[in-house]
């Protein structure tokens, strides 16, 4: 399975539009080679590289297995953020350049969570669940 971005490469810089210093929404994401017994996927946005700990910008769940998640969109279930919102909350660093993960899961089944579970508990129901992952890294600092 892969994941990537129409609108950035792997390990290179996120449009601002994408961020806090933008318009704040989620970037186009192209799926492929999904396998074919997956019944949902998930995707988990963070940065590694934020102080104190990973801070999380989008939890989405129980979309069903597509090709792309379309710019400024929620085709799935969200969860809180770090921000405690149940949006995609765009790369913000408070210094320097940080990382964002986009990790794609493919999963056996749907997730049986409610809206505004965080990524704690969207992890523990995704095991035993994984068929596959894939990941794709963006780049910000702000300017």
């Amino acid at each position: 399975m892969k994941i990537t971005s129409p609108a950035f490469a792997h390990n290179t810089i996120i449009p601002k539009q994408y961020t806090c210093q933008g318009q704040d929404i989620n970037p186009p994401l192209t799926i492929s080679d999904i396998p074919e017994a997956a019944v949902s996927l998930a995707l988990i946005v963070d940065d590694p590289d934020a102080p104190i700990r990973t801070w999380d910008h989008w939890l989405i769940w129980n979309l069903k297995p597509t090709r792309a998640i379309p710019e400024d969109s929620a085709p799935g279930t969200q969860g809180k953020n770090s921000w405690g919102r149940q949006d995609y909350g765009g790369p913000c660093p408070p210094s320097g350049i940080h990382r964002y993960f986009f990790k794609l899961y493919a999963l056996n089944t749907e997730m049986n969570l409610p809206a505004g579970a965080i990524k704690a508990d969207l992890e523990q129901a995704m095991k035993g669940h994984l068929l596959e992952q894939a990941e794709l890294i963006g780049l910000y600092q702000k300017s």
